[in-house]
């Protein structure tokens, strides 16, 4: 698992993520990629990340469903 680290103030509030290189050659393989190029790459990788959690946790039937949106 790649760790992902926030650096914050004297308040405690998150100032500025530290990303491994890995992760980072893995979102942009290039170097002279833009900031919109990192955007849209971080957006993808999150995503991806999120579907693949996703296909871990139990399918629910209708019933379950509107009851677990309901809480």
């Amino acid at each position: 698992m790649v760790e992902v680290e926030y650096l914050t103030d004297k308040n405690g509030q998150a100032r500025a993520v530290v990303l491994p290189i890995e992760l980072w050659r893995h979102l942009l393989p290039r170097d002279d990629a833009s900031v919109e190029e990192l955007s849209e790459e971080m957006e993808d990788y999150c995503l991806s990340k999120a579907m693949d959690e996703a296909k871990k946790s139990p399918l629910l039937n209708r019933e379950e469903a509107l009851s677990y949106l309901e809480e």
